[in-house]
């Protein structure tokens, strides 16, 4: 039997509830089957789910607080906070310092930190200074993310959601599976199937 890790692209967002119900099953596969997360930041445009807040039929505000009921449904399974933001927050900035953690190495504590306090309304994913403060406390240098905000940033970001294109990634959490697409938290289960039917449980 092959020895061969197969690479699987977790889609995140962090304004997104569902990813971070997501985060900790996902990683959990490299305990349990021979594979490695790569991970690529997809902006979530919550338009999709009733446009801008004006413009929302209460249609569009029962869908929205449906999903949200479900999310807290999730979370409270797993003793996690999820409260809904109160107003649709622009994350490319905080999508930004992601992939400047990930350069950095450490990707996966510094999303966890952001998830939790984001949903606990404790950051605010638009502020440099929040996210830079975060950084720091995350043993980064806050100054250089700073300057690749500034600089490189939104290309790298760019490079990123051009991938999700070529992946066809239209919402997150979304995980590529040897070309196939499973998109939202409870589909794991089903990436578990697959994971073992390709082999690949450790």
């Amino acid at each position: 039997m092959s020895q061969a890790t197969e690479i699987i692209r977790f889609y995140y967002d962090y304004k997104s509830p569902f990813t971070y119900l997501a985060f900790d099953p996902a990683i959990d596969l490299e305990r349990t089957h021979r594979v490695q997360l790569t991970f690529v930041p997809h902006v979530f445009d919550f338009r999709a789910y009733g446009g801008e807040l004006p413009a929302r039929t209460n249609r569009d505000w029962f869908k929205v607080r449906y999903l949200y009921a479900d999310a807290r449904r999730f979370a409270n399974e797993r003793g996690l906070i999820i409260r809904g933001p109160q107003k649709l927050f622009d994350s490319r900035l905080a999508l930004i310092s992601g992939i400047f953690a990930d350069r950095a190495g450490n990707f996966r504590q510094y999303s966890r930190t952001v998830f939790e306090r984001f949903f606990k309304r404790e950051l605010d994913l638009e502020s440099l200074d929040a996210l830079a403060r975060l950084i720091e406390e995350c043993g980064m240098d806050a100054a250089g993310f700073r300057h690749f905000a500034a600089r490189e940033g939104e290309t790298a970001l760019a490079e990123a959601l051009a991938q999700g294109e070529r992946d066809g990634v239209f919402g997150v959490p979304t995980l590529i599976v040897d070309g196939e697409p499973f998109w939202g938290n409870d589909r794991i289960a089903w990436v578990v199937k697959k994971l073992d039917r390709m082999g690949l449980r450790r």
